[in-house]
């Protein structure tokens, strides 16, 4: 039986199983609240800057576009592509690792991840139905939130979710193209905000040879950096275009089109999805740089520095005094540990809620 079929019995939908899927996850709480979750660059810091809401949104895009040329299923590499972020916290990275970080310090040694906590939003968080938690989403997509492209056999997973996935393989195909489509996006954006921002320049990058063959690109069409704007979105897209070319080129012979919905991956077997290894190292070389340069800019550090405050000041306030929780989540503490639902609270929180509580708590001006 297929896992559209052993998850859906309704007949009367015109929808099919993985569109509903898509369906419940943009109609939901959290996917609306990645409006204003951070990116690279906060929310406060100006309109024009991707936040995870638009980062999902692009990946999506790419994703789809990619399966629907290898005949792939379009429906579920788009649920599994707007719901990969729901679980992150606000700040970033920098929010996750600090909510971590709190909750071992208070010996709890599952700590916090943020593709389980994804999971977690979409399968218990999300209220929208009497009969069931969460949204009811397809078994493929669920696997593709959970799992990404290596093996997913973590230790902090329950017994539950280790009786109901194969953690030991790869997931679908359509799940390791989102999880490609996720790099292409935020490589291209994160250049796109890094210079419009003025924390990094074409100069800089040039160093790399990608960015090398994409700028000939642009610049073949008679564009200049001094056209601004408008260099900027053309780079993008030739960068966009490059990698997925790229991509289509190295993994449509290794894909197996006749399969409507693909068997999942032993670990041990050469992934479909890919790059050639020319390429592969290219991109290694432009993360690094944008790493050393952009994520770690001194302008991008401070901000980071104080929404990590943020997440620890708010854990421990309400840790202390979880009366302070909402309304739903005081009902959670009846079922829950206090921990993990102070989390889940702060975690589902916009950046800039985050702060306003953080100063209101701690007497600070916004």
């Amino acid at each position: 039986m297929r896992a559209e079929e052993r998850f859906f019995t309704i007949s009367d939908d015109f929808r099919s199983p993985y569109a509903r899927d898509r369906d419940r996850i943009i109609h939901s709480g959290s996917f609306r609240r990645l409006e204003y979750k951070t990116q690279v660059f906060l929310n406060s810091q100006g309109d024009f800057f991707r936040t995870r809401l638009t980062h999902s949104i692009e990946v999506s895009q790419i994703a789809r576009s990619i399966s629907s040329h290898l005949g792939l299923q379009e429906s579920l590499a788009e649920s599994i592509a707007l719901a990969h972020d729901l679980g992150h916290t606000p700040f970033g990275h920098i929010g996750g690792d600090a909510l971590d970080e709190a909750l071992r310090k208070e010996g709890f040694n599952n700590g916090f991840e943020h593709n389980l906590q994804s999971f977690r939003v979409v399968t218990l968080l999300e209220q929208r139905y009497k009969a069931f938690l969460g949204l009811n989403l397809t078994y493929a997509t669920l696997e593709g939130m959970l799992k990404h492209s290596p093996p997913y056999n973590k230790p902090f997973l329950s017994s539950t979710i280790r009786d109901v996935f194969s953690l030991d393989t790869h997931p679908s195909i359509e799940a390791m193209i989102v999880d490609r489509a996720d790099e292409i996006a935020y490589i291209s954006h994160d250049i796109d905000d890094g210079v419009a921002s003025g924390l990094i320049s074409f100069e800089t990058l040039k160093k790399r040879e990608l960015i090398q063959t994409i700028l000939q690109k642009v610049y073949d069409e008679g564009i200049h950096e001094d056209e601004d704007e408008m260099f900027r979105y053309r780079f993008s897209s030739h960068l966009i275009n490059h990698l997925i070319y790229s991509l289509l080129e190295y993994s449509k012979e290794k894909i197996d089109n006749s399969r409507v919905l693909v068997s999942v991956i032993p670990s041990s077997q050469e992934l479909p999805i890919g790059f050639t290894k020319e390429l592969e190292t290219q991109i290694k070389k432009l993360k690094k740089i944008l790493f050393q340069e952009l994520y770690q800019h001194k302008h991008i550090v401070r901000k980071m520095f104080s929404g990590k405050q943020a997440i620890i000041g708010l854990f421990n306030a309400l840790m202390e005094q979880p009366k302070m929780l909402p309304r739903y989540y005081l009902e959670q503490l009846e079922r829950r540990n206090k921990h993990r639902v102070v989390s889940d609270y702060i975690a589902s929180m916009s950046d800039r809620y985050a702060m306003k509580l953080y100063n209101e708590l701690y007497g600070r001006e916004g």
